[in-house]
């Protein structure tokens, strides 16, 4: 809607993983690079935490473009909300396993059938688990289960777990020890700090086509970072609304005022937060999204 009023060619702020979008800030890099050295390294089990929004999923979809590169078989769960049943049918889906996905035993013999043969060939197979942090008990002893499939060579199936904080958590609870003893690698994603915000902001804005931006001054994306707290998803939310908001007054420059309404619409908390009054000189021209007119 407003790429063109800015020069953009695409979105710069999409809310969907795409890689070729990642933002490399070292802790992403060492994250890629721990999840690589780990299923390269048959290292088993490997967890990937952070908070919400902090780019998790991104760096599975880096982590996919690389096993897809390598030729690496990988099953990948999205769906953390699953029953013993639909863990074994949709691990045996993903992998193409010949066999009566609905029974667990055929699904065992086969996936270790499987493994074998490609452990014969050097090559190496991958398990990837997203909002793990979800996963029953049940389920967890079953991915637990299935990190003890090894030969002297190293580990028959790589298995990363990512999920929110709260799968740290769970990993400390003593019904989960055993599972916690096997972990070879653990990643860790945090929010940016203010120089990584404004590089992070200034990158996707010139992935998008504006190499030099000018939309966003310097104390704005202080502002901007204070408010989201470095997380990314909740800066590209920001930098959007600010975006729509400057295009829908015609203002090549976003504002703290802009700021102040487009935090207030997205419910946004964060230390000190200031409930929005407008500012009576603040031309009040904003068009709301089901207020601004539709192309052909």
């Amino acid at each position: 809607m407003y790429n063109a009023f800015f020069g953009f060619t695409q979105n710069p702020f999409n809310m969907s993983p795409d890689p070729s979008f990642l933002f490399r800030s070292q802790q992403h890099e060492e994250a890629l690079a721990n999840l690589i050295y780990g299923v390269q390294s048959r290292k088993g089990f490997i967890v990937l935490t952070g908070e919400v929004g902090t780019g998790k999923t991104t760096m599975l979809e880096c982590l996919r473009d690389f096993l897809h590169s390598q030729q690496i078989a990988f099953a990948s769960l999205f769906n953390s909300r699953l029953s013993e049943e639909q863990f074994f049918e949709l691990l045996s889906y993903d992998l193409d396993l010949r066999c009566n996905r609905h029974s667990k035993t055929e699904v065992l013999l086969s996936l270790n059938n499987f493994l074998m043969e490609r452990m014969a060939a050097g090559r190496t197979t991958v398990l990837i688990v997203d909002e793990a942090h979800n996963l029953d008990w049940e389920v967890l002893e079953e991915i637990r289960l299935l990190g003890n499939l090894e030969t002297r060579r190293g580990k028959l199936l790589q298995i990363i777990l990512a999920g929110q904080q709260e799968l740290d958590r769970k990993l400390e609870q003593p019904e989960y020890r055993q599972l916690k003893q096997r972990i070879a690698l653990r990643c860790v994603l945090r929010g940016f700090d203010v120089p990584e915000t404004a590089a992070y902001i200034e990158s996707r804005m010139a992935r998008a086509g504006l190499k030099e931006q000018t939309i966003f001054p310097p104390e704005l994306i202080e502002e901007i970072h204070y408010r989201s707290q470095g997380i990314p998803r909740l800066i590209n939310g920001i930098c959007d609304n600010l975006l729509l908001t400057s295009f829908a007054m015609e203002n090549h420059t976003a504002t703290v005022e802009m700021l102040d309404e487009v935090t207030a619409d997205m419910r946004l908390d964060y230390p000190g937060k200031r409930p929005f009054r407008p500012d009576p000189s603040y031309p009040q021209r904003v068009l709301r999204t089901t207020e601004l007119p539709l192309g052909d």
